[in-house]
């Protein structure tokens, strides 16, 4: 058996049947297709089984290798035809003779058409436009992008469009104009839709908010503040636009903020409760434009108002013109300001106290006066009926 197999008819049957069916089955089990086609998720899909296929052969339909296909009909033609096709009957296809050899492939990607994109656009300062969107139906599908922006006299003019983070720029913008549009398309496999949105850039002018808050004390008034900060980067054109800036400040816990408006870049806020923790915030918009948007707020910086140090206790100095000054006389007059003010405390104890022994000696006084006279009429009151016997008695 071993010697029929090394024969040479035997050999060359063998390198026959691997070149006619080895690239046909690597493709399939490779995963590699022929054509790619896409489909709308919901609607019937139909797939054919290539050009050259001939119709009066019947053909078995493969979905990424496996028998188990989508809900699914086969015509009399050898098409496949998906019902209500959903994201699971995406993959790879491929049909093959009812001898089981293979004859083609599709890959199927199913999704939506284009629909309308919501838009938004911003521009932090007069001479730059920043507009991106967002999908309002996901689509499934790769797109592409275009997009352009013009004033009511002006042709359409290309923005530059970033296609992987869908958005797009438009520099020196006719500002003066009444409003512009910005319009942008999506393209995918399955069609193309053109969103418009119209916008008024005065009303879209909204400043980055400011940088740099500073808030610090004033050394010697606990009642006062200073904040300071600084323009946004992204409003270079300093020279032109100046900002307006609203402040907004409370005590920490307070549901009531304080504000104030100034063009500078610092004020001192004068109505700060003082010892208490403060909440400081800062936002700009154009100084000329009243239609503008306030920027976004700065984050809160707290900060307390200045402080004064506990007095330390006063200490009299004595100088003599005719000796040297020493610590120990200082430390002396310490110690003798001190006694003073013990020696006080305790004279006031021992009035009290002889107070207290001279109002507790009356009383006791008072008491023993009362109870003599009282025991020297009672001995008054035993004698006179003895003087009024011995009166009788006596001869007359």
């Amino acid at each position: 058996m071993r010697g029929l197999l090394s024969s040479p008819v035997c050999l060359t049957v063998i390198w026959f049947l691997s070149w006619s069916l080895g690239p046909s089955c690597a493709q399939i089990w490779n995963g590699e297709v022929s054509g790619l086609q896409y489909g709308r998720l919901g609607s019937n899909i139909t797939l054919a089984c290539g050009k050259s296929h001939n119709s009066r052969m019947s053909v078995m339909w493969l979905h990424n290798q496996r028998k188990e296909l989508p809900w699914h009909k086969v015509t009399s033609d050898g098409k496949l035809v998906l019902l209500d096709a959903n994201q699971s009957a995406q993959g790879n296809y491929s049909c093959h003779s009812d001898k089981g050899s293979y004859l083609h492939s599709i890959s199927l990607m199913l999704g939506h058409p284009p629909a309308q994109l919501n838009v938004l656009c911003q521009m932090p300062n007069h001479s730059y436009v920043h507009c991106s969107w967002v999908e309002s139906v996901n689509t499934f599908l790769p797109a592409k992008y275009n997009a352009s922006f013009r004033g009511p006299r002006e042709t359409f003019k290309p923005c530059v469009v970033d296609v992987s983070q869908k958005h797009c720029e438009v520099i020196l913008p006719a500002f003066w104009q009444l409003y512009h549009i910005f319009a942008v398309t999506q393209t995918n496999a399955l069609g193309s839709h053109t969103t418009n949105d119209r916008i008024k850039l005065d009303k879209l002018l909204k400043p980055d908010p400011p940088r740099f808050l500073k808030v610090e004390q004033l050394e010697g008034f606990p009642r006062r503040l200073n904040v300071s900060w600084s323009y946004p980067s992204s409003w270079v054109r300093l020279d032109a636009f100046l900002l307006h800036f609203q402040i907004s400040y409370r005590p920490l816990g307070s549901k009531y903020w304080s504000e104030t408006f100034i063009s500078e870049t610092s004020v001192v806020l004068y109505d700060i409760l003082e010892g208490h923790l403060h909440e400081v915030q800062v936002r700009a918009r154009d100084h000329v434009n009243s239609d503008s948007q306030w920027s976004e707020w700065t984050n809160l910086t707290i900060a307390r108002p200045w402080e004064a140090e506990p007095e330390e206790a006063e200490v009299t100095w004595t100088y003599d013109t005719d000796a040297s000054y020493t610590d120990s006389e200082s430390t002396s007059t310490k110690s003798h300001n001190v006694d003073s003010e013990d020696d006080g405390d305790l004279g006031l104890m021992i009035l009290l106290i002889c107070f207290s022994v001279f109002i507790f000696t009356t009383v006791l006084s008072l008491f023993l006066v009362m109870w003599m006279r009282r025991r020297r009429r009672k001995h008054n009151a035993k004698q006179e009926p003895s003087s009024v016997v011995k009166m009788k008695s006596m001869p007359i």
